[in-house]
């Protein structure tokens, strides 16, 4: 790598890390370009160099926090023997990932809610699909062996992801009355039994 492609990349990773600094000390409405650029010290110029625009630089720390998250969540997954277990590591490095790391989890679950990733919604889906794919991959040999229900990898992704997602939302909220270390002896047990296959002889509810 040339000294200039060195510098560059620092740039880019100054840019991204001031503005997740920016996004957690003024929060949604405080996370604008100017307040990136003045807080970093790097021009405009630069900023659109790098990431074509705001919503480039947005989109860019998603992807990096996302990856974050995802390296820190599904790590250890390949190492459980049973899906209980495995549910087990899922819930509590989410919500362990969620306290030590507030500003990363924050700010992804405010960009859900933001209009800066619409226009790299196609390269964020793409990029959650491929990490994501690490839940299905854990399950398959499990749903194979009829330990797991033979559901659509999207239905058993929202049946493991979706509880532990909405807890840490609404404690990062901070108008609700989470305890995340009580959710994380509790949610465990709760999902695995809805991956569940039903006892011999019982019959799921009519739709």
């Amino acid at each position: 790598m040339t000294p200039k492609q060195q510098r560059g990349e620092a740039t880019a990773d100054r840019l991204l890390t001031t503005a997740l600094q920016v996004h957690t000390s003024c929060g949604r409405q405080g996370f604008t370009v100017n307040a990136v650029t003045a807080a970093s010290g790097v021009s405009l110029g630069s900023l659109y160099h790098h990431f074509g625009s705001f919503d480039g630089l947005a989109a860019q720390l998603y992807l990096r926090c996302m990856g974050q998250l995802c390296d820190e969540v599904f790590a250890g997954l390949p190492r459980t023997r049973t899906v209980r277990a495995g549910v087990r590591v899922i819930v509590r490095h989410y919500l362990r990932f969620t306290e030590e790391h507030r500003d990363v989890a924050l700010f992804l679950h405010a960009s859900a809610y933001s209009g800066h990733l619409t226009a790299h919604a196609q390269e964020i889906r793409s990029f959650k699909e491929t990490r994501f794919a690490a839940v299905a991959d854990w399950l398959r040999p499990h749903v194979e062996s009829g330990a797991v229900l033979p559901l659509p990898d999207p239905i058993l992704e929202v049946l493991v992801m979706g509880p532990v997602e909405e807890t840490a939302r609404r404690w990062l909220s901070g108008t609700y009355d989470i305890d995340l270390r009580q959710a994380a002896r509790i949610l465990p047990d709760r999902i695995w039994a809805s991956l569940r296959p039903l006892p011999d002889g019982a019959e799921s509810e009519p739709v």
